[in-house]
């Protein structure tokens, strides 16, 4: 017997297989659907990994998941799970007036490691990475150029 045992109710059985078979969710939602099908047919881990050609992980995962957080939250991974925001809005309004000054001198423009650079030096957040600089100008309809204003708007 296995330690996470799927019993769907027959509605629940009926949700996943109108989900399977229209094929309009994304792929890692039916994905999920048929494991959990397949967990209810009394299949072993081993027999839905080489059904799928999934790996036993993500199979023991939506087992977990289902058994712990009900159908939907086993279908659907939970909004947010990324990390938090890395500045707040005091923070992202110092990045995007630094962006629109002149650039230091002997420098032609901003980069996204000066400004990075600039922000920590500032005192402003202790690290972050261009990146993170990059998404938020991104964020904001910014992007670094040659105007003398430093950011272009899109």
């Amino acid at each position: 017997m296995l330690k996470h045992e799927i019993k769907l109710t027959p509605k629940e059985r009926q949700k996943l297989l109108a989900m399977v078979s229209k094929g309009r969710n994304q792929a890692v939602v039916i994905r999920r659907a048929h494991i959990l099908l397949k967990s209810d047919e009394g299949k072993t881990d081993r027999e839905i990994c080489a059904q799928l050609y999934i790996d036993d992980e993500t199979v023991r995962r939506t087992r977990l998941r289902f058994c712990e957080e009900g159908l939907d939250n086993a279908l659907v991974d939970k909004p947010g799970r990324g990390s938090s925001a890395k500045l707040n809005e005091v923070q992202e309004a110092h990045l995007t007036a630094l962006a629109c000054t002149e650039p230091p001198q002997g420098r032609a423009r901003w980069t996204l490691e000066l400004l990075a650079q600039q922000l920590v030096e500032a005192g402003v957040i202790e690290q972050i990475a261009p990146e993170t600089v990059r998404l938020i100008l991104k964020k904001n309809k910014l992007r670094l150029g040659r105007s003398k204003a430093g950011v272009l708007p899109r």
